[in-house]
């Protein structure tokens, strides 16, 4: 590998190299919990224990590092791991986050419920209003910027190399959660993110088979202190987990290339159709963050939000009517998922400014045949309307 070599190979190659011994041409998976020492003290490759390292979690962390562009790699046993780490190695009690007001429920369940009775202070912020941003961050205690693009549910696109440039005039760390957009679609550190977060169990991984997070982080003294916790603490990824994501990960490219251009017809498709307020999907023209979506990604995602017309009985009803969507919690692999989030992903935030609205309904595209899924939402449109 080089550092020339483009995504695509680089999603099949980095970290990847053929067993020596064998020939194999997939490395295999290292299913122990323990290494033989030569001596006491000397080390095989550096490995004593699974939970300091595995070579199969060696193998993702380097793909990971090699996807974002970025220095270090590490994997965990879940987003939300990867996430608490991060917090832990760079927080202490008074530290203040400002976050995107339109972040996952978990993450912001994670940073106000569990780490704010440790004294962490947060406040949610519309990223797209810088000056509010500027407002937010003002203080010596913002230790976190956290940006989540295109965010969940609603799809909004933060400017993440002006979000950048204000968080660190402010001192702060500059995280992004890249989930939605994949490295395939857009590259936050080629922008100026100093951390790059994702839920592993989504589109890196693809297939809805495991579950799994990830950092890559490029200053070398915050990755010791993120390694540190990670040994310390345990949260890794086992190693048939950290397998099955390298295994989604060879064939990311092409799957974001399918969900992407699925998406975007089905949203073409629902257009002023009368049964919806909105459709928020950045691939349209008329969503406020098009042009800024069209100039950091590269394509627009498999994720869209609608709002039904009738509030959250006929959005319920549209749910439940899909035939080839299937009414299930998470997103990013390769079958279609309807999500309701007010009563599913998001209930933990109703009650805050982060509530999500009842007559919304989060798809996840996925690379089935187009027509049919086309067809599948019309239909369900069609049922909710009566």
């Amino acid at each position: 590998m080089t550092t020339s070599d483009r995504f695509a190979t680089r999603a099949i190659h980095a970290g990847q190299e053929f067993d020596p011994t064998t020939g194999a041409v997939i490395p295999p998976i290292y299913q122990t919990s323990t290494f033989v020492q030569e001596s006491i003290g000397q080390l095989r490759g550096g490995y004593e224990y699974a939970r300091s390292g595995n070579p199969t979690r060696t193998s993702l962390e380097t793909l990971l590092a090699a996807l974002e562009g970025g220095k270090h790699g590490l994997s965990f046993a879940s987003g939300l791991a990867a996430e608490d780490t991060l917090l832990r190695a760079v927080l202490q009690p008074g530290d203040h986050v400002v976050l995107g007001n339109d972040v996952y429920g978990g993450t912001y369940r994670l940073i106000n419920r569990v780490h704010g009775a440790w004294g962490i202070r947060n406040t949610p912020v519309d990223l797209a209003d810088l000056d509010a941003v500027k407002a937010a961050v003002a203080t010596d205690a913002t230790r976190i910027l956290w940006i989540e693009t295109p965010s969940n549910p609603l799809m909004k696109i933060s400017d993440v190399a002006a979000l950048v440039e204000i968080g660190h005039e402010a001192g702060a760390i500059v995280v992004v959660d890249n989930t939605f957009a994949s490295p395939a679609l857009q590259q936050p550190m080629a922008l100026g993110a100093d951390v790059v977060v994702h839920s592993t169990t989504k589109y890196l991984g693809g297939h809805s088979d495991v579950i799994g997070g990830g950092l890559v982080i490029n200053d070398d003294e915050l990755h010791e202190k993120v390694k540190f916790l990670q040994f310390a603490a345990g949260p890794v990824s086992a190693p048939m987990d950290a397998f099955l994501t390298i295994r989604g990960i060879k064939t990311l490219d092409v799957r974001m290339q399918r969900h992407s251009a699925n998406a975007q017809a089905i949203a073409e498709a629902l257009v002023g159709h009368s049964a919806l307020e909105a459709v928020y999907y950045p691939g349209l023209p008329s969503h406020p963050g098009h042009e800024l979506a069209a100039r950091q990604m590269s394509a627009f995602g498999g994720m869209l939000s609608i709002a039904v017309v009738g509030g959250a009985d006929a959005a319920r009803a549209f749910a439940e009517s899909l035939e080839v969507f299937q009414l299930a919690e998470s997103l990013g692999g390769v079958e279609s998922l309807v999500n309701y989030p007010s009563a599913m992903t998001h209930a933990s935030v109703k009650g805050t400014e982060l509530e999500v609205p009842e007559n919304i309904v989060r798809l996840s595209v996925g690379i089935e045949d187009v027509d049919d899924l086309v067809a599948d939402v019309l239909q369900a449109l069609e049922g909710s309307a009566r």
